[in-house]
């Protein structure tokens, strides 16, 4: 009875593993490694010191849309292939460019040498076609690697976010808001966090518009410009009295599409300055169609941080924000 019983527990552990054989790899695959908005670029020396390097930093050392000092959207890292062994190949974000006599052909792999892991490859048989595929793809692949660091930088969040509830109260959404956050103001309709970075401030506003606030395409830019000098007449006040938060008029704000909470939104990258005194900073905001509400959420990251890198500090004000979802309103039995 007995070596029937083992006889059995082995039959089962054979089974179990054969069962479990295919995430085998993936569940000893590294870790990866690197920084958010870091990129590893293999490519020949040859390639990199020519056009088909200048067109791989014009797009992916291109500057950050709504600061005001040239900031890449990614740091590059370049590596000829030769040594692009051991633990550079655990880096999260990986773009491999390479000329063989071959069609041009493009993919993104993923978790090939580590996890997280994106590997972008791009392949052509001469310079003028490795340009033209990297023209035509740049954009993919940016939002890709773009994807994974958000992600990671969300996961991270977890490990302490903030239990305060004031924007779920007033609002009805949601955000995973890391705890070194705190609110500093809390009206009916403008909520207000922050938290504080070397010789500055990372913040998060919240606040309502009525739901025909832009009826106008034609105005608006300038409409959104109106709301926010408003907003920021009202609710954020400068250093001295008179002085508050208004956008900078030098410097036109960018306007993508996006979707925020399972909702179509705005996405508005600017400049925002203090009225009358000499501050000003990046802003990045979100103008989200709320229609079962009647209104147009704003939520909006900015950052106060002079002679600093802003690059990463705006990167988790958006990290902050994409986490946001709307609760659904509890009915009365």
């Amino acid at each position: 009875m007995r070596k029937f019983s083992i006889l059995v527990f082995a039959i089962t552990l054979a089974l179990t593993s054969c069962k479990d054989g295919a995430s085998t790899k993936q569940d000893f695959t590294p870790a990866s490694i690197g920084q958010v908005n870091s990129l590893t670029v293999v490519m020949s020396n040859e390639l990199w010191e020519g056009k088909v390097g200048d067109i791989v930093r014009d797009h992916f050392a291109a500057s950050v849309v709504g600061i005001a000092w040239n900031e890449p959207i990614f740091t590059l890292r370049h590596l000829p292939e030769t040594v692009f062994t051991g633990a550079v190949r655990k880096s999260r974000s990986i773009l491999v460019v390479q000329k063989k006599d071959t069609t041009s052909l493009s993919y993104i792999n993923h978790n090939t040498y580590a996890r997280p892991q994106n590997v972008a490859v791009v392949v052509a048989p001469t310079e003028d076609a490795l340009i033209e595929t990297i023209n035509e793809k740049a954009d993919h692949i940016i939002s890709e690697f773009n994807k994974a660091d958000l992600k990671l930088t969300q996961g991270n969040f977890k490990r302490s976010l903030l239990e305060d509830t004031t924007i779920e109260d007033t609002f009805g959404v949601t955000m995973d808001i890391p705890s070194v956050y705190s609110v500093g103001r809390a009206d009916d309709n403008f909520v207000w966090l922050d938290r504080d970075i070397k010789n500055g401030t990372m913040n998060l506003i919240v606040y309502a518009l009525p739901w025909n606030s832009f009826n106008n395409d034609a105005t608006f830019i300038s409409d959104i410009v109106s709301k926010r000098d408003s907003i920021g007449k009202k609710y954020i006040p400068g250093p001295n009295e008179g002085t508050y938060m208004d956008t900078e008029k030098a410097f036109a704000p960018s306007v993508f599409p996006a979707e925020i909470g399972g909702k179509k939104a705005a996405e508005v990258r600017g400049r925002w300055e203090i009225y009358n005194y000499s501050m000003a900073g990046p802003y990045v905001s979100y103008i989200i169609n709320d229609e079962a509400n009647k209104r147009k959420l704003v939520v909006e990251g900015f950052t106060f941080a002079p002679a600093a890198v802003k690059r990463d500090f705006m990167f988790e004000l958006e990290a902050i924000i994409k986490t946001l979802k709307f609760v659904p309103k509890k009915t009365s039995n």
